[in-house]
């Protein structure tokens, strides 16, 4: 009798199955620490389960969903082997976009795509999500680790995320809040975020630097540096809006992902408005310099792409500035006033108009960074 177990054609495809329940595992106490009472079902169901009689409470509930991924920064842990920040980026990139309407996050989802499931990586990988999930009280309800072998190499995978909030249909900000004469209030970035790693990445080969060498300039390892977590805004955005004396008086968000601050602002403008946002307001911190300067450019060149220190905008009413930029110091987050809107007729030469098809109000950046 032959006493070797029957071969696993799958397993010999390169798949190994019995590594993906180890990983589940593994994660399994990160994610149930997300859940409260709303999560029904637990962990490794086909589907979340999410009860939402909570929403009997609103008058008029609407759903507000976002998905994203990381991008090409997941190289630079994947470079270091170091994957227990991924997952806050993931977060950060998901979830600070529902917010950007008004909306409470509910619950969220990922998707991770690897060439080998390494168990511990994964789980790494999902604890730092499931991290950020309960700062900023998101429900993480489900997820899924596919294998790709021969898609992906051994080492490499990418991360995604799906995440759905609810907000009031009378309390959604945007741009038909937004009046002449708002403020607008900037919230400084953590660093580079999760955009523009492509630039950074390409910048980094140039100059032969790679992501274990040291730099004195960006003041340690070049890929810690560069892993610097997302910051995270939901919560304290979300106290602000729920503040009886300053929630109401805060009229639009914007997001500052992909496109840099005046594109992303300008989504968020109303068709007719315009602003110039002072770049003498902020100093952009040593990383942004210093990568400019290796790249042979200047600051301004990657306002496109990086967000030079600010990393959520908030349109507010003048009578409410000193005190949303109180609450927000309270909470952490360095806040400032970069400028104000206008619907003054005026020549819009230079300016960004709407973006990402969204025929919006215009924006441009005027002045010199601060020192």
């Amino acid at each position: 009798m032959n006493a070797n177990p029957p071969a696993n054609p799958y397993t010999d495809a390169g798949v190994d199955t019995a590594a993906g329940d180890l990983a589940v595992e593994l994660m399994k106490s990160a994610v149930g620490r997300t859940h409260g009472p709303e999560v029904l079902g637990g962990v490794g169901g086909f589907a979340g389960l999410f009860d939402a009689s909570a929403l009997r409470a609103y008058r008029r509930p609407l759903l507000a969903t976002s998905t994203d991924g990381v991008g090409t920064k997941v190289a630079i842990a994947q470079a270091l082997d170091k994957h227990d920040t991924i997952g806050q980026d993931l977060v950060g990139m998901v979830v600070d976009d529902i917010v950007v309407v008004g909306a409470r996050p509910l619950f969220m989802t990922d998707y991770i795509a690897c060439g080998k499931v390494v168990p511990e990586r994964i789980a790494d990988i999902v604890a730092g999500i499931a991290r950020a999930c309960a700062e900023t009280r998101t429900a993480l309800v489900g997820g899924e680790t596919a294998e790709h072998p021969g898609l992906l190499g051994p080492d490499d995978y990418d991360v995604a995320g799906a995440a759905v909030g609810a907000v009031e249909a009378d309390a959604v900000l945007g741009p038909d809040r937004v009046a002449d004469g708002d403020v607008v209030v900037a919230l400084g970035s953590s660093g580079l975020h999760s955009n523009g790693y492509s630039l950074v990445r390409h910048i980094l080969a140039q100059r032969g630097l790679g992501y274990r060498d040291t730099s004195a300039e960006l003041g340690g390892v070049v890929g810690e540096v560069l892993l610097e977590p997302t910051r995270l805004y939901t919560a304290p955005l979300l106290r602000l809006l729920s503040d009886p004396q300053l929630g109401g008086a805060v009229h639009a968000l914007s997001h500052v992902t992909g496109g840099g601050i005046a594109a992303n602002l300008a989504r968020v403008l109303p068709v007719g408005s315009w602003a110039e946002l002072d770049r003498s307001s902020w100093s952009p911190s040593p990383v942004f310099r210093v990568l400019a300067s290796l790249g042979g450019m200047a600051l301004t060149d990657a306002e496109g792409t990086w967000n030079l220190g600010i990393g959520m905008i908030a349109v507010v009413a003048p009578h409410a500035v000193d005190g949303i930029v109180s609450k927000l110091a309270l909470d952490g987050i360095p806040a400032w006033v970069a400028g104000t809107v206008s619907t003054t007729a005026r020549d819009l030469v230079g300016f960004e108009q709407g973006a990402k098809g969204v025929d919006g109000g215009a924006v441009r950046l005027v002045g010199a960074y601060a020192g």
